[in-house]
């Protein structure tokens, strides 16, 4: 089972799950929000993707931050901490398909990954 996380009023996981939808790809999805991020799977998402992919510096929530949290993200560790305490810091959605996690939304990975 596809899972996809995220936050649900983020423009690019509405995308995402639209196109998910649209090819009646069966799919979970899991509320940043509401059920907040799993610790576990950070860890291994951080392993197999690098810090630097998975947080968002170009969104909202990194421009809010002051400049001394910002400059104190230097790795995967300072990094754990801020995307588990700002979740709209991660970038979304992050996607776990059968053998691998992405994030973002591609079109095109995205038709190759399909089962």
């Amino acid at each position: 089972m596809i899972t996809l996380y995220g936050i649900p009023n983020c423009d690019t996981v509405k995308k995402a799950r639209g196109w998910l939808q649209s090819r009646g790809v069966a799919h979970q999805f899991h509320d940043f929000k509401k059920q907040g991020v799993p610790a576990d799977l950070m860890s291994q998402w951080l392993a197999e993707l690098g810090w630097e992919t998975l947080l968002n510096k170009k969104g909202t929530t990194w421009r809010k931050l002051p400049p001394e949290t910002q400059s104190a993200v230097v790795d995967a560790p300072t990094a754990l901490a801020l995307m588990v305490a700002e979740p709209s810091s991660i970038k979304r959605p992050v996607v776990k398909w059968a053998n691998q996690t992405t994030v973002g939304f591609d079109e095109a990975l995205w038709s190759q990954l399909l089962p």
